[in-house]
């Protein structure tokens, strides 16, 4: 029977190496993702063999959200793994984060077994790495005029090292403090890993940037290399009190920490209104599919 457990950063070797096997596109598919978020959804993780495991326990019906495993071995007999765990719960089997290629190899494995719900709010949108860098073209019209509004700030941007992590913190301590509504569990959760990204930001292998105006911390970003294709960006913020402030660490991040990959992941748009039109306004490549497929 499987046994979970809270991820640790002496995880990380055995992770990262069944995460690079599969070579999943999902922002789900991060150690540090992994480790930075577990309070969200009360995610503990565990080993089938060569495979890894996370699940959430946190869920409006009771029931554990499973993802579908990472690494190498058979997946018929890691998934009757899940669903004996899950039986001894009293609970059926639910697996979410699979893609549409995954999604066919479980119907092939289990042909009419479980049902499937997508909700898009959870679908990730992937852009390519040289529209972002360049913003060529009449789509990008109006972000290169963005883009030019942040260069007339004569704020410097530079990649991050330690010596900025506590104004970091500070930063995004001070726009929890001064939300104009109650925080929810989210984003209680959200202050926790931001403080794992940074107590652990070596170990994690992020990268960030930071924008300063006469000193004074306007804006910084985190992300890392997801697979040998794709760039995910973690975390972004700033001061919108600065025009183009988003624009800058957007497109002078990508240029300096994902020139080299095809594809740049920023994650989901959680159903937010606003989110999904600034997400929407770059002009995405696609969006990642994503599907939860429950066991009858």
């Amino acid at each position: 029977m499987l046994e979970f457990r809270d991820i640790d950063i002496s995880d990380k070797e055995r992770i990262t190496a069944a995460l690079e096997y599969s070579q999943f596109m999902g922002c789900e598919y991060s150690f540090a993702n992994n480790m930075a978020w577990k309070r969200l959804g009360d995610s503990k993780i565990t080993f089938f063999n060569d495979f890894y495991i996370c699940c959430s326990f946190r869920s409006e019906d009771g029931i554990p959200r499973f993802f579908l495993p990472s690494g190498k071995g058979s997946y018929k007999d890691v998934i009757a793994e899940m669903a004996a765990y899950a039986s001894s719960l009293g609970k059926p089997l639910r697996i979410a984060g699979i893609t549409e290629p995954s999604l066919e190899m479980l119907k092939e494995l289990f042909p009419d077994s479980f049902t499937v719900d997508t909700d898009e709010g959870d679908w990730d949108y992937i852009y390519n790495s040289a529209d972002l860098i360049g913003l060529s073209g009449r789509r990008y019209h109006g972000k290169r005029n963005h883009l030019s509004q942040y260069e007339r700030l004569g704020a410097e941007f530079s990649l991050m090292t330690e010596n900025d992590f506590d104004d970091c913190i500070t930063f995004s301590a001070v726009e929890y403090n001064n939300r104009t509504y109650e925080p929810d569990h989210s984003f209680i959760a959200e202050q926790y890993a931001i403080n794992t990204y940074f107590n652990y930001f070596g170990q994690l292998g992020l990268k960030g940037a930071v924008i300063r105006k006469d000193g004074r911390l306007i804006a910084f970003t985190i992300g890392e290399g997801l697979n040998r294709e794709t760039f995910c960006i973690h975390i972004e913020k700033a001061d919108t009190q600065y025009s183009g402030i988003y624009a800058g660490i957007n497109n002078l991040f990508a240029g300096a920490c994902a020139a080299d990959y095809k594809f740049i992941n920023r994650e989901e748009d959680l159903g937010i209104e606003g989110l999904r039109k600034a997400k929407q306004s770059y002009h995405p490549a696609f969006l990642l599919r994503k599907y939860t497929v429950t066991f009858k």
